[in-house]
């Protein structure tokens, strides 16, 4: 840097600004200085760097698989891509960290200390496991994943929106028998239940005990086993919501096993709003999560809680979504 500052002729805390990114700097002496760094081989010492800072610019990830999916979950894949694309702007790495990973029974605390992460992201884990509740009752910068913990900073998608606005939206095309094949148990799907009998109780519709059935998330065999159960009823529904865009798979192949056709015989509905989604024909309803939005902020704000401590508070932010009208949804009467 000092080599950087006698060629360019500025201070070095003027090429430490430029280097940084910092907006009090000159455009065409900040090009300049890039120019010289560039050229006289230039790279940040990061060992340096972490002990003039006391950070080491690195974020840890907990992303326990739990319908072992792994990446091949859009929502999930996207979400950290987009998390990881702000946390590198900003200059920091990310690394996932696991409870499989060193001394057993170690815990991700110990993890996170033994790394000297500076913050820690829990985008899918069991959020009641006894180590992630460790995790985030320590003093470690934390942000969490549709899951919410006391002083702690979480970006929520809009579960509950989403299901509410999925119900009005087949309630207006006619439908009155909905039922609703739900997720495993956690946050997310008690939010999207709250949605589903809140739309269903304010439009004056009763909902049968065997219209709402459970199935794994993200498993098309749980889901067409909860379809053949549905289809199965003496009176069966006329739409369908199923748990998520991946798991419909098994459920449009109990209908189609059934012989019957979709929207001219039943509707069905997603969640998501995944890629394929628009590939399939007919093309998918459903409910898109804004995975941009949610890993930009999610990085942005544990960010912001590891460099300000003292005057970041912990928010929970709530990220809308959006309805995808495709060819699913037939309109009754």
């Amino acid at each position: 840097m000092k080599d950087i500052a006698l060629r360019c002729g500025v201070s070095v805390s003027t090429v430490s600004k430029a280097l940084n990114g910092r907006g009090d700097v000159g455009e065409a002496k900040k090009e300049q200085i890039l120019e010289a760094a560039k050229v006289l081989g230039y790279t940040a010492n990061s060992a340096a760097r972490a002990l003039k800072t006391n950070r080491t610019y690195s974020i840890g990830i907990v992303f326990t698989d739990l319908s072992n999916s792994g990446f091949m979950h859009e929502y999930f894949a996207s979400m950290l891509n987009y998390f990881r694309m702000e946390a590198e702007r900003r200059g920091y790495d990310i690394t996932f960290i696991s409870e499989n990973m060193g001394p057993a029974n170690a815990g991700y605390l110990q993890h996170a200390r033994a790394r000297g992460l500076d913050g820690v992201a829990i985008i899918c884990a069991d959020f009641f496991d006894p180590m992630i509740q460790e995790l985030a009752r320590s003093d470690l910068p934390i942000i969490s994943l549709d899951h919410a913990f006391n002083n702690r900073a979480a970006i929520l998608s809009d579960n509950m929106r989403g299901m509410e606005s999925l119900v009005r939206y087949v309630y207006g095309k006619g439908h009155r028998r909905i039922a609703y094949i739900h997720g495993n148990p956690t946050a997310v799907t008690e939010n999207r239940l709250t949605g589903f009998y809140r739309a269903c109780e304010a439009l004056g519709l009763a909902i049968p005990n065997e219209y709402v059935v459970e199935c794994e998330y993200h498993e098309p065999v749980s889901c067409h086993e909860a379809t053949k159960r549905l289809l199965a009823l003496p009176e069966r529904p006329t739409c369908i919501l199923f748990s998520d865009d991946y798991a419909y798979i098994g459920g449009i192949n109990a209908i189609y096993e059934a012989g019957l056709r979709v929207p001219e015989d039943i509707s069905i509905v997603g969640y998501d709003g995944i890629h394929m989604a628009k590939m399939v024909s007919p093309k998918l309803t459903t409910w898109q999560q804004n995975t941009v939005e949610l890993g930009r902020i999610a990085a942005e704000q544990l960010i912001e809680r590891i460099e300000h401590p003292r005057t970041t508070l912990p928010k929970h932010i709530t990220v809308q979504g959006r309805l995808l009208e495709g060819e699913t949804v037939r309109q009754l009467g």
